[in-house]
């Protein structure tokens, strides 16, 4: 067959198109240095991928806290490729987010409803693609990653945990009358919640995939009710990642001084001014066996239900077995709260300073939330917190019988 120069100039040419749909293809699917992937997308939301970066643990699905350092346009058949972000072989942790249109901030997290919200945290390592498909009015829930790293199967086994613990916690909330006597079955309720995280950051070898447990328990950065978590979390990380700065921040918020006094503590040895004027130090106010100190005030639904339903009972029937209990109120007059003891029959020793809020032990002890309580022994050493309800008569029971 004879060529002629028009014909190897057409050859040329064809070829030279075809290579560039080839790479036009190529393009559009995944790339081997890229973050693509493919996105089902409903009318009321944004056709933009946003890929944020949180620069410190509190910006850690933290909303409206982490940076925007990238975003892609997504395609009408749902395809979008970001560059890959980070170089070598570094690990960090990033968050990809959808926002709905008319939304004035590409940062923001609802984080509301796990199972509907608009992110999803995941590590980038340098020189490794990434290829997700997810739905954006479940974005969380449906995320779903090829070739998925140790890190990422942690976070994707995080994120289901935490949907399904959420679910519960929803149902359990589903009769809830929202009146005062319920709050402490609300707050029963939300440990059981958290405890799903909490059991998993103690178990992850995945040190991004805790970080983010940690903020889901709590996104204030309110530990208060998990002081003891946070402390083992801040001791685990730092034997693990020593350097990291996230781990410094993590261990400044567990610092055991700013902490409520925890499990395993001696009750600090306060000056207990009492109902009858006198003042007594509260270790001399201990139990031969078994102490209840007990936080209430006399506006409290739930701890005056406490007082009738749980304590009293438990007084009459310990009492000759060592048990104490000591009431420490949160009062800024005598009348109601000694009105409030005399109709709970709540005949163990009591103390408050009558300063309302302002309370000198609270701050000793680190607190600000009532109802609040510590089970001590006979040393005043903390044996059990924040018992309730039939918990709280368990324990004892199970101590003293």
């Amino acid at each position: 067959m004879r060529f002629t120069k028009w014909s190897l100039h057409t050859t040329a040419f064809v070829t030279g198109v075809l290579l560039i749909i080839s790479s036009l293809q190529a393009c559009k699917g995944q790339r081997s240095d890229s973050i693509s992937g493919t996105i089902q997308l409903t009318e009321q939301w944004k056709p933009v991928m946003y890929l944020l970066k949180p620069n410190n643990f509190a910006s850690i699905a933290g909303d409206y806290l982490s940076v925007v350092i990238d975003s892609a346009m997504i395609e009408p058949d749902g395809m979008f490729t970001l560059p890959l972000p980070v170089e070598g072989d570094t690990a960090i942790l990033y968050m990809l987010a959808l926002q709905k249109k008319g939304s004035k901030y590409f940062n923001h997290l609802d984080d509301e409803n796990p199972a509907t919200a608009n992110y999803m945290p995941l590590v980038i390592t340098g020189g490794h693609s990434i290829h997700i498909s997810a739905t954006t009015t479940n974005f969380q829930q449906s995320f779903s990653l090829e070739n998925s790293s140790v890190d990422n199967e942690a976070l994707e086994a995080l994120r289901s945990l935490r949907i399904e613990a959420h679910k519960q916690w929803m149902k359990e909330l589903e009769n809830d009358t929202h009146e005062d006597e319920y709050i402490i079955l609300r707050e029963e309720a939300y440990q059981r919640y958290t405890k799903v995280l909490r059991d998993f950051a103690a178990n992850t070898s995945s040190f991004y995939a805790a970080l983010v447990a940690i903020r889901w328990v709590s996104p204030t950065g309110d530990f208060e009710r998990q002081a003891e978590f946070i402390h083992t979390q801040c001791s685990k990380w730092k034997t693990e990642q020593p350097d990291h700065p996230f781990t410094a921040e993590l261990c400044a918020l567990a610092n055991k001084e700013s902490l409520p006094v925890m499990l395993g503590d001696v009750i600090p040895d306060f000056s207990m001014p009492m109902m009858n004027g006198d003042t007594v130090s509260l270790h001399a106010l201990l139990g031969s066996q078994l102490t209840i100190l007990d936080i209430w005030a006399s506006w409290c639904a739930p701890c005056r239900k406490e007082n009738r339903e749980i304590l009293a009972p438990l007084f009459e029937a310990y009492k000759e077995n060592g048990l104490n209990i000591i009431g420490y109120a949160l009062e800024s007059g005598e009348e109601p709260w000694k009105a409030a003891i005399e109709k709970d029959g709540a005949i163990w020793d009591h103390a408050s300073h009558l300063t309302g809020d302002e309370s000198p032990f609270m701050d000793a002890l680190r607190i600000t939330t009532i109802p609040a309580n510590y089970i001590l022994d006979a040393d005043g050493k903390i044996l059990a917190k924040n018992l309730h309800g039939e918990e709280l008569a368990t324990f004892v029971q199970e101590r003293l019988d």
